[in-house]
Formats: C-alpha cells, structure tokens, sequence
C-alpha cells in the first residue's frame, strides 16, 4: 500500500536536511502553508513525486499553465512560483502513487491574500470538481481516495475566529466523493491533540506539522 509524508502549515527543520533520506516513502502530500522551496526539498531528497494544494499564505498559483516544458502565463514564459515538480491538485483530480486526489485549496476570505474564498466562491469550485470526478468515475471506474484541502468542512476541526472557519460546502463534497480520507491543515493544535473526525464513510485527519500515513 502507499506510505507518504504529509506535511502541511509548520516546516519540520529536522526534515530540512539529509537526514530525511532515511525516511521511506511513495509520495509526498503537502495541505498548505508551506515554503515551496520545503516541499521541493523532501520531493527531490526523498526522490518521490509531491501534490499539494495552496494555502492561504501561499502564493497565487492561477493562470500558470505548461506548455514545451516550459510554464506559461498570459502567453508568455515565466517562472512558476511552485515547488519544482510539484503537483498542483488545487481544483484538479490527479493520480499518483497509485492514488487518486481530488484537491481544494486555500482558506476562508478573510482580507485581499491569494487562495481565499467566500463560502459561494468555494461552493462553485468545489460543484465543478465534483463533476469532475463524476467523470472520470464514469470513464475508468476509479473513486476518489483522497480529498486534500487545506482549511477543514465547517464544524469539523475548525475554528470561529473568521479566517479559521471550514468550509460548508466540504459536506457534500465528502457525500459525493465518497474519498476515504480527507486530510487538511491551517488549523494549528498549538500542543493539543486532535482526534480523527469522521463524515459518513470518511477520515477527516488534521496534517498540521508532519505525518507518515500508509493508504
């Protein structure tokens, strides 16, 4: 079965070094709020792929596109702002290490930052990435099996300070695609612990930090 390394919101200075080359991985998953160069770091040390979404401190990923190997923006080449070989599963499905993410980034909108939504806003993404998976369901049989987000569904391991409030439109979400793991940062326990939440047939798990997880 898969094992990664999730990570998401607090860099792991132990992590940072070569020492990180003893831990043994498929994958690389990162919930947010993370130093790009960090990610790309433990991708490359650990020789593994990485997905991710944003968070709302990290910077805005839109518009990029790839294009000859080259990443592309309103036309033009330039250099994209993501950890390198990093994969962007923000509104997108994607399989790797034989999993397949369905992924929604950022957070509540709470000032003018990138990867901030109203709950409308992330309604709509989260209906289209829904119809998404639908499809690809229909084309090749495949669920979803894990959906990575960076702020939690609403009163499920959130908070009620404003920019720390979940997302309401994660409920049907999680009914429809039916992913047996929904793992999310932005909410730090501070010391605390944080007991797995679950929603129908799905884990919810807080990632803040790091964990191994095996799938």
């Amino acid at each position: 079965m898969p094992k990664a390394l999730v990570v998401s919101d607090e860099v792991d200075e132990r992590l940072w070094t070569d020492a990180v080359r003893a831990v043994s991985v498929d994958l690389v998953i990162g919930a947010g709020d993370l130093p790009y160069d960090y990610l790309a770091f433990l991708a490359s040390a650990l020789d593994v792929p990485c997905v991710f979404v944003p968070g709302n401190h990290d910077p805005d990923l839109s518009g990029y596109t790839r294009y000859g190997g080259l990443s592309m923006k309103d036309g033009f080449p330039t250099v994209w702002p993501g950890p390198a070989g990093g994969i962007n599963a923000d509104g997108r499905l994607v399989d790797v290490a034989g999993l397949r993410f369905a992924g929604l980034g950022g957070s509540v909108r709470y000032n003018d930052g990138p990867n901030q939504w109203t709950q409308r806003q992330q309604a709509r993404r989260a209906r289209g990435l829904v119809r998404r998976a639908r499809f690809r369901r229909w084309r090749d049989g495949r669920d979803v099996d894990v959906l990575l987000t960076h702020s939690p569904p609403r009163n499920l391991g959130d908070r009620e300070d404003p920019p720390h409030r979940g997302f309401a439109c994660l409920h049907p979400t999680i009914a429809a695609l039916r992913p047996k793991w929904l793992l999310h940062g932005h909410i730090h326990p501070h010391g605390e612990s944080v007991p797995d939440r679950v929603a129908g047939t799905t884990r919810i798990r807080n990632v803040v930090g790091h964990r191994i997880m095996e799938f």
